[in-house]
């Protein structure tokens, strides 16, 4: 008899482990939620009375919009529109040589790979609004900073994507390819890349429509754009034209969701 429980004893035991280890992470991370909160002040009920007020008091400055510049936010939204495109099209043009480095299964050499992931990772850990500030520094107000900030920063993200994708892909099309002689190049263009553009293409629209919401927040730093207009209607308290801008901004970003939704559908099916 014993021997026969023995097995479900111990699956039994197994099983309470695995929900009790489950039970410490969840209350870890409740914890640092909560710690989280207290640091950050949101806990803080009188203070987050006290600004109920003055927020209700902004919004109804905010009314009506005032649309009587937007003849004059026409090229900053153009601006902003070409910084999120050029800067999308510098990242997939820095990512396509780097994640073949950093794919373990394209890579020529463990150091070219191991250089690979470690640019990767640094181009993907300083954010777009300090590459703005340093490339505003270095070459000067306007656009130009903009579309690099966002280039050089999407590289990380992209290569990583498009390393991974590398590196899933399916087996047998490769091993078929140099079965008959096809050296690595030929490989990747024929066997490899077929099967991961469309992953490729998918992850390149979604950062479109990232890039161009962080073009907006580059107008802070001087990068040009409709994001500096918004920071100039708020400097000088035109909060009227600042809820105008949002609008025109709501409406550009559901255009540029829907056109990039359209453009994928395209490339992926």
């Amino acid at each position: 008899m014993t021997a026969t429980h023995d097995p479900l004893d111990s699956i039994l035991r197994q099983h309470q482990r695995k929900w009790f280890r489950q039970f410490v992470r969840t209350g870890l991370l409740i914890g640092a939620i909560f710690i989280s909160f207290v640091v950050v002040e949101l806990l803080n009920l009188e203070r987050m009375a006290a600004g109920i007020p003055a927020i209700v008091s902004l919004t109804r400055e905010m009314f009506p919009p005032d649309f009587s510049r937007f003849p004059q936010w026409i090229v900053p939204i153009v601006d902003t529109l070409a910084m999120s495109v050029a800067g999308t099209a510098i990242a997939v043009g820095l990512s396509l040589p780097l994640c073949l480095l950093a794919a373990r299964n394209t890579t020529p050499h463990p150091v070219l790979f191991h250089g690979a992931r470690t640019l990767l990772n640094v181009a993907r850990a300083i954010p777009e609004l300090i590459l703005g500030m340093i490339l505003v520094a270095a070459v000067g107000f306007g656009k130009l900073p903009g579309a690099l900030a966002l280039g050089l920063h999407s590289v990380g993200m992209l290569g990583k994507f498009f390393a991974e994708s590398i590196e899933l892909c399916a087996q047998a099309p490769v091993e078929a390819a140099r079965s008959v002689g096809a050296t690595e190049p030929q490989v990747i263009v024929h066997s490899i890349l077929p099967q991961v553009f469309p992953q490729m293409a998918d992850v390149t629209f979604y950062r479109w429509e990232y890039n161009f919401r962080a073009s907006m927040v580059l107008g802070a730093v001087g990068a040009g754009g409709i994001g500096l207009e918004i920071i100039s209607a708020l400097r000088i308290l035109k909060y009227q034209q600042v809820s105008a801008l949002l609008i025109v901004v709501l409406v550009m970003v559901t255009m540029v969701d829907s056109l990039s939704s359209y453009l994928r559908q395209g490339f992926v099916q």
